[in-house]
C-alpha cells in the first residue's frame, strides 16, 4: 500500500534485493518494508559516501509544523554505477522520496528506494532501483578498461551458494552470521570472488610485469603478478591474497592464496580460512561487449569440495569510479537497529 507523508524532499536507499542477501552493514529490518510512503521535502544535509548515502529533509507536515526525517540511501559506489553520482543531490534541492519508513519513528528515518527532482528527473536510490546508467555499445579488445557487474550477476553467484558442498564449520558459521553484525561495519568487503560480482564499477589496468584490478567497493586493490614470482610462505597473509597469472591468449588466468580469514569470505554468510585458493578466468566475450569472469574455489575448512562459478560482466569504458573510501562513522551508524 502507499501513502504520503509529507510535501517536498530528498532521498537515498539502502541495499537488499533478497530476504537471504544484505548488502548493508545492518538489513532493511529496522524499516516498514510493506508500507511504501512518498516524502516530500528540502534537502537540509546530504553525505555521499560509502557504505551508505544519507540525507535529512526538512518535511513540512498537515498542520503547518516541520519534522526533519533522515533518509538512508544505498552505498556511494552502487548508486554511482546507477547513475546517482555525487551531484544528483545538493542541499536546499526540494525533491521527492518513494521509500520505506522506520519501524520505530518512522516521521524521523526512510528508507529511500526513488528520488524525484521537481522537474520530474528520477534517480535512482537502491540497488534495486531502475539505473539511468545507459550501457555501452563499445566493444572491447583486451581485458583493460572499466568493467560493470550488474546486480544479477552478484546475486547469482550468491544465490549458487545452495549447490556448494560445505563443511559442518561452514554450516555452523552460515547458522551464527544472523546474530552476528557484518564486518562491513569495520570496512571490510566480501571476500572474492564475490567481490568481483559486486554491482560497482571495476577498472584494470595491466602492465608489462602485473595487472591491477581497482574495485570501487570498500578502497579494494587487487594486483595479480605477471612476473613469474611464487607465492610466500604460508604464515603471510594478505585481504586480497597474493595472486599470480599468465596470459592464454587474450584470456587473464589466475591463481590466488595466502587469503588472511575473512568472516564474508565467500558470501555474505559464509567465511573464508588461510586455506582459501582460488583459480580465475576473465575472458573477453565473444562479441567485445563483456566478459565472462569464471573460475573455482576451494577452502578445506568450510567448503568439502571445490565450488566452481561462472558470471558475466558488461564493458562500460564511460563509466566513472566514485573513489568513495569507506567511511567508518557512516559504517557504524545505527548499528544496533
Amino acid at each position: 500500500m502507499t501513502h504520503s507523508i509529507a510535501t517536498g524532499a530528498l532521498a537515498a536507499v539502502v541495499a537488499t534485493c533478497s530476504s537471504s542477501v544484505v548488502l548493508a552493514h545492518h538489513s532493511a529490518a529496522a524499516f516498514n518494508t510493506d508500507v511504501e510512503l512518498t516524502v516530500n521535502g528540502t534537502v537540509t544535509e546530504y553525505s555521499f559516501r560509502n557504505p551508505h548515502v544519507y540525507m535529512t529533509l526538512a518535511v513540512k507536515k498537515e498542520d503547518g509544523s516541520t519534522v526533519i526525517t533522515e533518509v538512508e540511501a544505498g552505498a556511494g559506489s552502487v548508486l554511482n554505477a546507477l547513475g546517482f553520482t555525487r551531484d544528483a543531490v545538493k542541499v536546499g534541492d526540494v525533491v521527492s522520496v518513494v521509500g520505506n519508513p522506520a519501524k520505530r519513528e518512522p516521521d524521523k528515518l526512510f528508507l529511500g528506494r526513488e528520488l524525484y527532482r521537481e522537474d520530474g528527473s528520477y534517480f535512482p536510490l537502491n540497488i534495486s532501483s531502475r539505473s539511468i546508467s545507459a550501457e555501452s555499445t563499445a566493444t572491447a579488445t583486451s581485458i583493460a578498461g572499466t568493467w560493470f557487474s550488474p546486480r544479477t550477476a552478484f546475486f547469482g553467484f550468491l544465490g549458487g551458494q545452495q549447490k556448494w558442498l560445505i563443511t559442518d564449520a561452514g554450516k555452523a558459521a552460515i547458522q551464527q552470521s544472523g546474530s552476528l553484525p557484518t564486518p562491513q561495519k569495520d570496512c571490510q568487503p566480501i571476500g572474492e570472488p564475490a567481490l568481483l560480482f559486486y554491482p560497482v564499477a571495476n577498472k584494470i589496468e595491466v602492465f608489462a610485469d602485473r595487472v591491477e584490478m581497482h574495485i570501487d567497493w570498500l578502497d579494494s586493490e587487487r594486483t595479480v603478478w605477471l612476473d613469474g614470482r611464487a607465492h610466500p610462505s604460508a604464515d603471510q597473509t594478505f585481504g586480497h591474497g597474493h595472486s599470480v597469472g599468465h596470459f592464454e591468449g587474450s584470456v587473464l588466468v589466475v591463481d590466488t592464496t595466502n587469503f588472511a580469514p575473512n568472516p564474508i569470505g565467500f558470501s555474505t554468510t559464509l567465511p573464508s580460512s588461510t586455506g582459501k585458493h582460488l583459480v580465475e578466468r576473465f575472458e573477453i566475450s565473444a562479441d567485445g561487449k563483456g566478459m565472462v569472469y569464471s573460475g573455482t574455489m576451494e577452502d578445506p575448512q568450510y567448503l568439502g569440495a571445490a565450488a566452481q562459478w561462472t558470471g558475466n560482466w558488461q564493458y562500460r569504458p564511460e563509466m566513472q569510479l566514485s573513489n568513495e573510501k569507506c567511511d567508518l562513522a557512516t559504517a557504524r551508524k545505527f548499528l544496533d537497529d
